[in-house]
C-alpha cells in the first residue's frame, strides 16, 4: 500500500499534507444541482420569459402535492415568505410576535419589517427548538404594551417542533402560527410533511445551504384559500389580475421568484426524499463515530428526532472550549466548520429574551454549538476526516488545559 492508500484507509488525507500541495478544504455545505437542472435552466434563458410563469406555476403545483397541502406560493427568498405571511394576517405596529431566541436573525427581521415587535423565548436544550414551556410563561408573564398575536416557531436545522404543544397553546391563548421552515422542506411531524395539510403558514427557503436550492428563494404553503391569494397579490406590488388587466389592490413589494429559479427547483424536487434519507444515514454514521468524544469529553451530541431532514448537523461543545478556536484549527486542517444560528438577545437588536429562569440555553448553544459538514454528497473518507480531525483538536485542546 502506497502513501496515499495509507492516508486514504485511515481517513486522514487532509491531516497529512505530504507533497501534496495545498490543502483541499471539506466544505460545510455542498449544493447538489443535477444535470436536469443545467437544461431546464437553459430553456427558460433562452426562452426570454424570465420572470414568474409556467416554470413557477409548476413548481408552486409540484411542492403543493409533494407536502399534501392546498396552495403554495413562491417567493424571492425564505425572509420573504416569512414577511409576506406576517402581511398576510395583518400584523404589523402594535402586534408582537413570539419567536424562539436560537434562530437566525432573518425571523425576527421579519417581524420588525413589518412594524410589529418579537418576543424571544428560550428553546430545548437537546432539539435546539422553542421551549413549549418557555413560550406558555412568555405568554402568561408578557407585560408589553403590544398585543400578542403570533408565534413563529422554527424548525431549527430541519428538526420539527413540538407543534402538539405549540398548536394548544395558540389555541388557548388565540394566537396564529407562522411556521420557520427555512431548513425543513421534506421534514415531517407525527407523520406529516411539515407544512402540509395541518399548516396555516408554513416559510420555507431555498438558499444554497438548503438541500433543496435555487439559489435565493423561498416559499410559503397554505391550507387557507385566502391566504394564498393575498400572498400572490403581495408579492407582486399589490396586484391583482382582471378581465380588464391589472388592478392595484393594496401597496405592497416584489417578491416573485424567476421562472429560472423555479426550473432549477423543479429539477431537484424529485431526488429530495432521496437526498434527506442520505442525510439521515450520514447523521446517523456522524453519531456514531462521535460517540466516544460525548462519553469522554462531554460533547453534547444532537439528538436523532423522528422526521429530521438534517439541513445542518451541530454538535455542542462542553464550556471548556472555546469554540471559535475549534472553528479556527478545524479550518487549518481542511475542514470547514462555524457556528450554528444566533441568539438573538445576544447579538443586541431585539432587547431582552423572555427566559425560563435566569439561564440561556439559547445562548450557550449560540457560543458553544459547532456546525460541521453536512450535504449529501459527503463521502465516507470525508466523514472519517471531519471526525478524526474533530477528535485531534479536541484531544489536544483539552490536553493543554
Amino acid at each position: 500500500m502506497d502513501i496515499e492508500e495509507r492516508r486514504l484507509a485511515a481517513g486522514l488525507k487532509r491531516h497529512l499534507p505530504l507533497l501534496t500541495g495545498p490543502i483541499e478544504m471539506i466544505p460545510l455545505s455542498r449544493p447538489n444541482i443535477p444535470d436536469e437542472a443545467h437544461q431546464r435552466v437553459s430553456d427558460v434563458l433562452r426562452s426570454g420569459m424570465l420572470v414568474h410563469g409556467k416554470n413557477g406555476a409548476d413548481f408552486e403545483q409540484a411542492l403543493s402535492a409533494y407536502l399534501g397541502c392546498q396552495d403554495v406560493v413562491v417567493v424571492s427568498s425564505g425572509t420573504a415568505a416569512l414577511h409576506l405571511a406576517l402581511l398576510a394576517l395583518d400584523v404589523g405596529k402594535g402586534d408582537a410576535v413570539l419567536v424562539p431566541d436560537f434562530t437566525f436573525p432573518a425571523t425576527a427581521n421579519a417581524v420588525l419589517m413589518t412594524g410589529a415587535e418579537p418576543v424571544l423565548v428560550d428553546v430545548e436544550p437537546v432539539h435546539f427548538n422553542i421551549s413549549p414551556e418557555a413560550l406558555e410563561k412568555a405568554i402568561r408573564s408578557y407585560k408589553g404594551d403590544a398585543k400578542l398575536k403570533a408565534i413563529m416557531p422554527v424548525h431549527e436545522f430541519g428538526s420539527p417542533a413540538n407543534l402538539a404543544a405549540l398548536r394548544d397553546l395558540a389555541a388557548r391563548y388565540d394566537l396564529h402560527i407562522i411556521e420557520d421552515a427555512a431548513c425543513a422542506l421534506g421534514a415531517s411531524n407525527e407523520g406529516a410533511l411539515i407544512g402540509g395539510p395541518s399548516t396555516l403558514l408554513s416559510c420555507f427557503s431555498f438558499h444554497p445551504r438548503k438541500t433543496l436550492t435555487t439559489g435565493e428563494g423561498g416559499a410559503v404553503s397554505t391550507n387557507d384559500a385566502q391566504l394564498a391569494s393575498r400572498l400572490r397579490r403581495l408579492r407582486n406590488h399589490g396586484m391583482e389580475r382582471g378581465p380588464d388587466g391589472f388592478t392595484f389592490v393594496e401597496a405592497s413589494t416584489n417578491y416573485r421568484l424567476t421562472d429560472f429559479q423555479s426550473a432549477l427547483g423543479l429539477s431537484q424536487l424529485s431526488s429530495l426524499d432521496q437526498w434527506i434519507e442520505t442525510r439521515r444515514k450520514i447523521a446517523e454514521r456522524y453519531i456514531g463515530r462521535l460517540k466516544p468524544l460525548s462519553e469522554e469529553l462531554g460533547v453534547q451530541l444532537p439528538a436523532q428526532a423522528p422526521g429530521h431532514s438534517w439541513q445542518t448537523f451541530m454538535l455542542v461543545l462542553p464550556d471548556r472550549f472555546e469554540r471559535d478556536a475549534v472553528v479556527k484549527a478545524m479550518r487549518s486542517e481542511g475542514v470547514e466548520v462555524n457556528l450554528g444560528a444566533q441568539c438573538l438577545s445576544a447579538i443586541g437588536l431585539y432587547g431582552e429574551a423572555t427566559l425560563l429562569g435566569n439561564v440561556s440555553v439559547a445562548r450557550r448553544l449560540y457560543h458553544q454549538g459547532l456546525a460541521i459538514p453536512m450535504f449529501e454528497n459527503l463521502r465516507a473518507d470525508e466523514i472519517e476526516t471531519v471526525c478524526a480531525t474533530l477528535e485531534t483538536v479536541l484531544r489536544n485542546a483539552a490536553a493543554r488545559g
